[in-house]
């Protein structure tokens, strides 16, 4: 008889352990969202969006991924090109100042306003 008792108390003691584990389990998880939306807010706290409107003066950044690559003393950016088009993912069509279209568009973040 007490056999049976102990191997029921220790059935209900393995339950409860395994409540325990699933509620650390959520806390953990629900830890884990709380800690992801403070970051996003940090970050987000920091970032401006950029904006480019069309007919705006621009300067792009030279790749260091070309042939006649020049070194460390070479121009970091060339232009002024003119915002043809501007997308709303931040992408935009450039032309040259003689209204020549370069052949991709730019990523928002190869490109800068360029003051007069």
């Amino acid at each position: 008889m007490e056999s049976k008792l102990e191997e029921a108390e220790w059935v209900r003691a393995r339950y409860d352990q395994l409540n325990l584990i699933e509620e650390k389990c959520l806390k953990a998880i629900c830890h884990g969202q709380m800690y992801q939306k403070r970051m996003i807010a940090a970050h987000d706290k920091k970032v401006r969006p950029r904006e480019f409107y069309e007919g705006e003066l621009m300067l792009r950044k030279i790749l260091p991924i070309q042939k006649d690559f020049q070194g460390k003393w070479a121009p970091n950016w060339e232009g002024p090109y003119v915002v043809k088009k501007a997308f709303s993912g931040g992408a935009s069509i450039l032309t040259e100042m003689d209204r020549k279209e370069l052949p991709n568009p730019m990523n928002s973040d190869a490109v800068k306003k360029y003051i007069a």
